[in-house]
């Protein structure tokens, strides 16, 4: 985590809504008062839902408790309404990013208008192409005897296999279509349809990339708390700084393991290349969303709010940090202890490592 800020500027992390990791907008979800379809699900820096009615630089976030819409919008409290209890459930999700959504919301049997909006814009589909060519590198090497071909973006590597130029490389491509059991013509759509799964990988490592600086500068800012005079007397304080660092450490160590893992089961696919294969190697990529969204969006919540008061090292004092640890991270932070991030192994059992 050796990362050099631009001026030494702590930006917060933005994204549109539906690339986001702690932020849910409602007009997809089957509600019925019109009040909601513009509304959003926001989870604040304790990691609690609101439901958020309006925001703007200038009045600020507008944001209501999910058990304080029956009073606000004048429901009849004799019974539960619809909204209400699909809002309960949604709000239980302990990430709104849309790889974790999409599992989550079947999971709770929870209705989408559009399943298809749930995908990341095409901005930030196009900003994670870099990341996609950790997935599609081992298959241009395997296929072409060299990496420098997966210099482009997922589209480029389809075309690859549209119009192979290497006599070698057609040849490999119709061995791999015999392990597909599929004409060779077949194997771009083929490897598309598998996209939106390497996508969603690239979209955790740029998430967890991104989120490296914060983290630094977090873990340093804990020092001036802990070297000052009269604070380092307090051994609760000292015990939550000790908590918080450790915390981080943990999550972000598991988390940047969990990717290796990913890794390598991707690159031993194009390895032995079948269509069983490609399945598992879908199951076991999907088997982590929901844990890695968790601390992704737990650590984003966390680190917006830590940039908020300390954009700079010397922005805020040892007291302000202090204050800050006590009463914005530790709360909700927990939240993420006791997650499983889940290992599908090769003869379909789960293996499971505790995130911290």
């Amino acid at each position: 985590m050796n990362h050099i800020l631009p001026d030494d500027l702590l930006k917060q992390i933005t994204d549109s809504d539906i690339d986001s990791l702690y932020v849910l907008p409602l007009s997809n979800l089957p509600l019925e008062s019109p009040a909601l379809k513009t509304a959003k699900l926001i989870k604040n820096v304790r990691l609690k839902c609101a439901v958020e009615v309006f925001c703007d630089a200038q009045t600020g976030s507008g944001q209501v408790d999910v058990e304080s819409l029956p009073a606000l919008l004048n429901w009849n409290t004799e019974s539960i309404h619809p909204d209400l209890a699909i809002l309960r459930r949604v709000s239980l999700l302990p990430s709104f990013d849309v790889f974790s959504l999409r599992i989550s919301l079947r999971e709770h049997g929870i209705e989408v208008k559009d399943w298809d909006s749930l995908r990341l814009s095409p901005e930030k589909s196009d900003q994670l192409s870099k990341y996609m060519r950790t997935c599609t590198r081992p298959l241009i090497k395997a296929i072409y005897a060299d990496e420098n071909y997966g210099d482009g973006s997922f589209d480029d590597l389809l075309n690859l296999f549209k119009n192979p130029n290497i006599d070698n490389a057609k040849k490999k491509l119709d061995d791999m279509s015999k392990s597909l059991g599929i004409d060779a013509t077949e194997i771009p759509q083929f490897i598309e349809n598998y996209g939106d799964t390497f996508l969603s990988i690239s979209y955790f490592r740029h998430c967890f990339e991104r989120l490296e600086p914060y983290l630094t500068e977090c873990i340093q800012s804990l020092s001036k708390v802990r070297n000052h005079f009269q604070l380092k007397l307090d051994p609760n304080l000292m015990e939550i700084c000790d908590s918080v660092e450790e915390s981080i450490n943990r999550i972000t160590s598991s988390v940047a393991g969990s990717l290796e893992t990913i890794d390598k089961r991707v690159a031993e696919l194009w390895e032995n290349t079948s269509s069983k294969e490609f399945k598992n190697v879908k199951t076991f990529i999907e088997s982590y969303h929901i844990s890695l969204g968790t601390a992704l969006c737990c650590l984003t919540v966390k680190m917006n709010a830590f940039a908020r008061i300390c954009p700079r090292p010397s922005a805020s004092g040892p007291f302000k940090i202090a204050d800050f640890m006590v009463a914005e991270m530790i709360p909700g932070f927990d939240i993420i202890r006791g997650i499983d991030i889940r290992c599908r192994t090769s003869n379909t059992t789960f293996e499971k490592t505790k995130l911290i």
